[in-house]
């Protein structure tokens, strides 16, 4: 059962809420009318997630223990070590849950003609083609290590599956062992094909099936593997040599999260007690270390990458990316957006018009300087392409790159320097702060003017995330809001200087003033008019100072629908507290990510779109920016993309108090929004 422990019944638990959220991800797994492959994929995410949890989230909550602090403010009104316990608890409860639904995919898989065998299951003709598969691409990239009592065990890297070999030899003695599961090559292996019948192995099994090869200097009489995995805290440490580049320090600092303090050991619960215990003496698991029990296979991250087998039947249906109406991809994009505004909507537009932009951009003789922020960047990246082709073509291109994004440090730190090899200006973020706003801004010879045109997004600027991820782009040549943004980059070089902004909402300095400010108008509206509303969409929503504003607005009789794909803090419908705000979650087949702020403004909505959630990092230690939406059409474009959300009755949850994740369910006709948004977007072309 999830714990509902909050302060004074206020608050849900941060990191409790954020499991709550992976299990909706594991309710995709689960739901049969997700296509077969896809739901594996979904186990996947959910692991892959579990991971960033217990690198970053788990390890904050560690670090407050070992600090003797109890931690029970900030932690939702737990204390850490207790909360440590929770976590566990939950998790070797979702583990268990993850097991059982691969078990019973498996068994579908197998009524489709795919089978994923282990090593008592090759056949002879199957045994000739691995054995000449674990010679040519298998056994070169081994990483075998012996342990032994007089050496210590070398640090296991962090999020690597080992498989853990015990050894009985010929004079009763134990050998101990461990194989690293080669992460460079694909875990799954596809087998020929026999008739109508697939058949895949992991590496893991394959391993398992040549022991005696890998250990053939040894005479055991019996030997034995299962698998383990270690997660290490993903926090970054700094040095203080002032000597050292920032650049330098990053590097080194990635470096170190390999060998970070642990703070999970997943183990196959079918290991023997003596292999177990030998190994968490010798690796120094102890008590505030999450301690899991998990099955044969580790690492399930890798079913991301399951093989689709040409089995489209078992996959999503492909959707194509749509153009924007009336904003022509074979024509110049300057001369349309001097017109009017345009919104992108990935992944139903093609994100296309992005790299169309810079690339116009560099080409075009009247294109004086390029100025853009960089978060996370595609691992081959056309944005970074066209900054460069910019570059060489003498324009003054200056890029923000934010070394810290976590868990994209090195790729980041890679382009930067493809970047500044070729003359790119690069401004590494602001001391404290990272920048996490997504924006672009260029300047223009235009007669003897200078015009500015530019886009804000809720997005990363990344091809490959544009594809799965839902985000708003607003493409602009008002130099209203054009100006405010070239400030923000004035910012980036004097900031020791606070700007005013006529329009744009920014972090770190005004994003809770300006937004206490709407919802305080609406609060007015309530009072005077009974029509104040306010409708959010968000990833998370953990500052509590947000949730406070948010229960006086409900107390006041505001009329708040929010749609929160990840951590709420926010307890809903709580009688005298928030009994006019209701919540729900859409996780469906895109990952829900755009930030949308709707205020009723007394008939008159005014409407953001913003890089920010709702949470204390994003008001107040990071650079964000909120871009108002002028543009009547495209207000009401976001007006009817929040309806078509809200009134999601398929693959929306309610979010409450009991944390329970059940599905929406009423009486009217079924609506899946994601799906629902394409049909809209398709229609509008038709206008």
């Amino acid at each position: 059962m999830v714990p509902t422990t909050t302060i004074e019944n206020r608050y849900i638990n941060r990191e409790i809420s954020w499991l709550q959220f992976n299990a909706r991800v594991l309710q995709e797994a689960s739901d049969v009318t997700v296509p077969l492959i896809e739901r594996l994929r979904f186990l996947g995410i959910f692991s892959n997630n579990l991971d960033e949890f217990f690198k970053v989230r788990y390890a904050t909550v560690k670090r407050i223990v070992e600090a003797g602090k109890g931690g029970k403010s900030e932690l939702g009104g737990i204390r850490a070590k207790e909360l440590l316990e929770i976590i566990t608890k939950i998790v070797i409860d979702q583990q268990s849950e993850s097991l059982d639904i691969l078990e019973t995919i498996t068994q579908d898989l197998e009524k489709e003609g795919i089978y994923i065998i282990d090593e008592n299951q090759i056949d002879p003709h199957q045994h000739e083609f691995l054995r000449d598969y674990f010679i040519k691409k298998v056994s070169q990239a081994l990483v075998t290590i012996i342990l032994n009592d007089s050496v210590s065990i070398p640090n296991l890297k962090d999020s690597a599956a080992y498989l853990a070999v015990r050894m009985v030899i010929d004079d009763d003695s134990r050998q101990f062992a461990l194989i690293e599961i080669p992460k460079n090559m694909n875990r799954f292996v596809v087998l020929p094909k026999q008739g109508n019948k697939h058949f895949i192995i992991m590496i893991d099994d394959l391993l398992r099936h040549f022991l005696a090869d890998i250990f053939s200097i040894f005479h055991y009489k019996s030997i034995s593997a299962h698998m383990i995995k270690i997660t290490r805290d993903g926090e970054l440490d700094f040095d203080s040599d002032l000597s050292k580049s920032f650049v330098e320090k990053i590097s080194e600092s990635v470096k170190h999260r390999q060998i970070g303090e642990p703070v999970r050991f997943v183990y196959d619960k079918t290991i023997d007690k003596e292999t177990l215990g030998y190994l968490m003496s010798k690796m120094g698991i102890d008590d505030t270390d999450s301690i899991i029990p998990g099955g044969r296979y580790h690492n399930r991250r890798d079913y991301m990458n399951f093989p689709s087998l040409g089995r489209t039947d078992l996959l999503y249906d492909k959707i194509e990316a749509l153009p924007i109406q009336g904003l022509d991809l074979e024509s110049s994009l300057f001369e349309g957006i001097a017109k009017k505004d345009y919104l992108l909507y990935t992944p139903y537009h093609t994100f296309s018009y992005v790299v169309k932009f810079l690339r116009e951009a560099a080409l075009d003789p009247k294109v004086k300087t390029i100025k853009i922020t960089i978060y996370r960047l595609a691992e081959i990246s056309h944005i970074a392409s066209a900054l460069i082709n910019a570059a060489i073509n003498g324009k003054m291109v200056t890029v923000s790159i934010e070394l810290q994004a976590r868990f994209d440090e090195e790729a980041n730190i890679n382009y930067a320097q493809q970047m500044k090899d070729e003359g790119v200006n690069l401004i590494f973020g602001v001391t404290g702060l990272k920048v996490h706003s997504k924006m672009c801004i260029i300047e223009r010879e235009e007669g003897k003017k200078i015009k500015r045109y530019g886009f804000i997004s809720t997005g990363n600027f990344n091809e490959s995330t544009a594809k799965i991820y839902t985000d708003h782009t607003l493409f602009t040549s008002n130099q209203s809001i054009l100006r405010d943004i070239n400030k923000i980059f004035n910012f980036f070089n004097t900031n020791y200087k606070i700007y005013k902004y006529k329009h744009v909402i920014t972090s770190p300095h005004y994003t809770k003033s300006s937004v206490f400010k709407l919802i305080d108008n609406e609060i007015g509206n309530a009072r005077a008019h009974d029509n104040g509303f306010i409708r959010l969409k968000l990833n998370s929503i953990s500052s509590y100072v947000m949730v406070d504003k948010l229960y006086e607005a409900s107390r006041a009789g505001v009329k708040i629908q929010m749609i929160v794909r990840g951590l709420c803090c926010l307890v809903p419908g709580i009688k005298g507290m928030s009994e006019n705000i209701e919540v729900i979650s859409v996780v469906d087949k895109f990952l829900e990510h755009s930030r949308l702020y709707i205020f009723g403004n007394g008939g008159d909505p005014k409407i953001y779109i913003s890089s920010a959630d709702w949470m204390t990092r994003n008001i107040d230690n990071r650079v964000e920016v909120s871009c108002p939406i002028y543009d009547e059409d495209i207000k009401q474009e976001i007006i009817d993309h929040f309806n078509i959300s809200w009134s999601d009755n398929v693959k929306a949850r309610v979010l409450d108090a009991s944390q329970n994740n059940k599905y929406k369910v009423d009486d009217k006709k079924r609506v899946r929004s994601q799906f629902a948004l394409y049909d809209y977007y398709r229609k509008k072309l038709k206008e």
